[in-house]
């Protein structure tokens, strides 16, 4: 009982900071007028980037 509750402690406090940040950039990023795309494109070669991840190279869009 004491490792579930450890657990529950470690992770929760995790998802719930994840969870929290996301809802503020989201209404950060609502109140400039921004969205993900518009930020995503302004990355070098207009977003299309290589990447290696895991063994594989794949490209960004």
């Amino acid at each position: 009982m004491r490792a579930l509750m450890t657990a529950i402690a470690y992770f929760g406090t995790f998802l719930t900071v994840g969870y929290v940040a996301k809802r503020l950039l989201d209404k950060w990023m609502a109140r400039h007028g921004e969205d993900l795309h518009e930020v995503q494109t302004q990355g070098k070669n207009g977003g299309r980037v290589d990447r290696f991840l895991l063994g594989f190279w794949y490209k960004d869009r």
